[in-house]
């Protein structure tokens, strides 16, 4: 169930990927900045139809073959569930929730008969799951016709609490996000409150936004409820915890780590990814995870408290920030706030490592270091085809390390299923006991999660996708 649910999740973040072209778009074209009406309402556009990019891509991100079809099927369900519900009760308003809905249909019968009837010119697999898609579609209305009602009703208690809770429920929510990042499931978290919480009708356009990211920019000055609290956190207190890890490493170390947790840190400062640094010290220190879970909280409680809203398109970075600064609320009241957090999280991670001896990047004992056995390389090029007197692979970086996260991850017959996200890998595997968990942080993982015994996760960082690609390249050949 949690592999599903990591799918789903995994999913979600094609369809999300296209904000910030909205948010560039709209932003760029606003009145307040370079005033093209034409650039603001094609971003103004994407936003609007949100939930048709849900279903066309969490059914992409599902389908086993990334499938344009099981797209167009997740459109098909959409369009028919979406307007068809509104004939049975012309009160119902599924809202984003009917994209989640059809891009998580459409993919359940794509995968079942896209590779049936392959030898028919028309009526093969492809085009038949189109044809069911209809009839789910049909059926899908019967059901949430009767039951939406209800469920509406539901979630508008959910909203009345989430809304009467304030800031304490926006802390929860940070702290919550935080501690899901493990598994990968923030992602799910995340969709309910950002694309589907609450309503606004765009003073502009007349058109109701929904979800907190959707509501901020059009321009809700309630909006950025959940979001406005991960900026001095991203920006400033990750960062100010990486240069705690290298002021606590060993003097010896210390110039090879900075080089390292600069470039994790400006990735958190300038774009809001932040697993390539949390996961340096979630299994390492988890009590420091913990901390930095709270810390996320209090500054979700705290920024709401002082009335400050700011949103972003993709994450709570330095560009979305100055990006979206004339949106926002006392949006320059984060600044100084993020510099009480970075001076809280230095101190909290500079003495908690030197009191603990947490083995935090360049602390590592010298055993610890000690380089992966060659022939572990040389089996690697070997099983891509290369010469076993090869002394290590050849080719650009991402070859490199692809050949290497192969050896490490017990050889090409261990591999069952090649997937990534923003910022892991997560594959499928045989057997994920000989994960040589050493060796894929010696060929620059930044963290592995077993989530059982055949499923894996690699957190890479922002060149992912470069390695995923090659490993699916080298283990197809």
């Amino acid at each position: 169930m949690l592999n599903q649910m990591q799918k789903i999740g995994k999913a979600l973040m094609l369809p999300i990927a296209v904000l910030p072209a909205a948010g560039l778009l709209n932003r760029l074209g606003a009145a307040d900045v370079l005033n093209v009406p034409f650039m603001n309402a094609g971003g103004n556009s994407i936003f609007t139809y949100l939930s048709l990019m849900f279903a066309m891509g969490i059914a992409i991100g599902l389908s086993k073959d990334n499938s344009g079809i099981a797209a167009l099927g997740g459109a098909l369900i959409y369009f028919v569930l979406n307007f068809g519900v509104i004939g049975v009760n012309e009160n119902i308003n599924m809202g984003v929730f009917a994209g989640f809905i059809a891009g998580l249909m459409s993919p359940l019968i794509y995968n079942r008969v896209y590779d049936k009837y392959e030898g028919s010119p028309y009526f093969n697999g492809r085009h038949i799951a189109l044809l069911l898609n209809v009839i789910a579609a049909l059926l899908l209305v019967a059901i949430f016709g009767l039951i939406w009602p209800t469920v509406q009703n539901g979630l508008d208690h959910i909203n009345g609490y989430i809304v009467g809770a304030g800031s304490v429920g926006a802390g929860v929510f940070g702290f919550a996000n935080r501690m899901l990042i493990p598994t990968g499931l923030h992602h799910v978290l995340n969709s309910y409150l950002w694309f589907a919480y609450g309503s606004f009708k765009d003073v502009t356009t007349g058109v109701i936004a929904n979800g907190d990211i959707n509501r901020f920019f059009a321009g809700d000055p309630t909006a950025g409820t959940f979001q406005v609290g991960f900026f001095p956190i991203m920006m400033f207190g990750l960062p100010a915890a990486a240069m705690a890890m290298v002021a606590a490493a060993k003097p010896s170390k210390r110039k090879a780590t900075f080089g390292m947790m600069l470039s994790v840190a400006l990735t958190s400062f300038l774009t809001g990814i932040t697993e390539p640094l949390e996961f340096s010290f979630m299994f390492l220190a988890y009590p420091l995870y913990v901390v930095h879970a709270i810390l996320t909280g209090i500054s979700g409680f705290v920024t709401n408290l002082l009335g400050i809203k700011m949103g972003f398109t993709f994450s709570a970075g330095a560009i979305d920030y100055a990006l979206n600064f004339g949106l926002g609320t006392k949006a320059w009241l984060l600044i100084p706030i993020g510099l009480i957090f970075a001076a809280i999280y230095f101190a909290i991670f500079y003495s908690a490592i030197l009191k603990f001896d947490i083995k935090t990047p360049g602390r590592e004992d010298d055993e610890d270091e000690a380089e992966v056995p060659n022939a572990g390389v040389q089996t690697a090029v070997a099983g891509l085809g290369a010469s076993e007197n090869d002394v290590a692979p050849t080719g650009d970086k991402y070859d490199i390390m692809a050949a290497k996260y192969i050896t490490a991850l017990g050889g090409p017959d261990n591999f069952t299923s090649i997937d990534n996200c923003t910022t892991r890998l997560r594959l499928q595997m045989k057997d994920t006991s000989i994960v040589n968990e050493q060796a894929l942080k010696k060929a620059g993982a930044r963290g592995v999660v077993k989530i059982n015994e055949t499923a894996v996760q690699v957190i890479v960082g922002t060149d992912v996708e470069f390695i995923a690609d090659k490993l699916k390249n080298e283990l197809h050949k």
